[in-house]
């Protein structure tokens, strides 16, 4: 089912109006009754999260949450993964912001956490279903969510702290402050059986079962009184947010800034320019031997 909706969308460019015949880059469908599922539609770049597909995902989330048929969403990538962070590759261009952020030197951090944090203010759980990689831009979707459900052998990581500094830092609060010290220093990631049995993930199954995991679960969710379902969900951010997770994620947004200003930072860029993305990136993982592959799409 395609929806036919207006978005626009606010950046350097100005505003514009994009997906006006329907969604260009999410997949909607309603596999239960009561439950919206949202695809990422980007499988040809590991749907990796470029200004349009953000757009629409938060677009049809906030519509869905409008809906009085609608219990419980789910989220969930097409083809080989979840999604591969944010798009690097000039998947943007053209494309203004989806939404407005006041300007200065941390725009892009606060820009992207507010969107993702902003699933926890609506007042519907929103599950995601994550198979394949979950990187960076990916991985900040997911946290958003209500509910994170894994295919077993899914990969969670951040590999752009090899560079940088990582927009959301949910680490030290989800995975726990030793293993997320690990992550952020090495850039490693962790298997959804790992994620599980961290926090960071609800649970995780085999592949093969692991959709109609998610749909079980949301299905029982949607049997329950929504005015009930959307005050629990909101006690549970309340007491997560009275610890100062919110506050914290904003304050990271600062030092994300700061590290575009680093030697290290402004070197990779220049090697980007040098040798193209996808060699700098290739460059970047391959002493470690995990992530980039060549020929991959650029995401991260």
């Amino acid at each position: 089912m395609t929806e036919k909706t207006d978005v626009y969308a606010a950046g350097d460019e100005g505003v514009q109006r994009y997906g006006e015949a329907g969604y260009d880059v999410v997949l909607i469908d309603e596999p239960a009754e009561g439950v919206r599922r949202i695809t990422l539609n980007r499988p040809d770049k590991r749907n990796a999260l470029n200004h349009a597909l953000r757009g629409e995902v938060l677009h049809a989330l906030q519509r869905g949450d409008a809906d009085e048929r609608v219990r419980v969403q789910i989220i969930r990538g097409a083809g080989s993964c979840f999604s591969a962070g944010y798009d690097l590759g000039g998947g943007n261009a053209g494309l203004g912001y989806p939404f407005y952020t006041a300007g200065g030197d941390s725009q892009w951090p606060r820009h992207v956490t507010d969107g993702w944090m902003g699933i926890w203010d609506l007042a519907k759980p929103v599950i995601a279903q994550v198979h394949g990689y979950c990187l960076a831009g990916g991985s900040e979707l997911a946290t958003g969510c209500d509910l994170v459900y894994m295919a077993d052998d899914a990969r969670m990581g951040y590999p752009a702290v090899r560079f940088g500094v990582p927009d959301m830092q949910f680490h030290p609060w989800l995975v726990g402050m030793r293993k997320g010290m690990e992550m952020l220093l090495t850039g490693d990631s962790l298997s959804g059986i790992e994620c599980a049995a961290r926090g960071w993930a609800t649970d995780s199954f085999p592949p093969e079962e692991l959709e109609g995991r998610v749909i079980a679960v949301a299905s029982k969710i949607a049997q329950l009184p929504p005015d009930i379902v959307q005050l629990n969900k909101r006690a549970v951010h309340r007491q997560m947010e009275v610890m100062g997770l919110r506050q914290g994620i904003r304050q990271g947004t600062e030092m994300c800034a700061l590290a575009t200003h680093q030697p290290a930072f402004k070197a990779f860029i220049n090697n980007i320019q040098q040798q193209g993305l996808t060699d700098a990136l290739q460059s970047r993982d391959e002493k470690f031997g995990d992530y980039r592959t060549a020929g991959d799409p650029p995401a991260d």
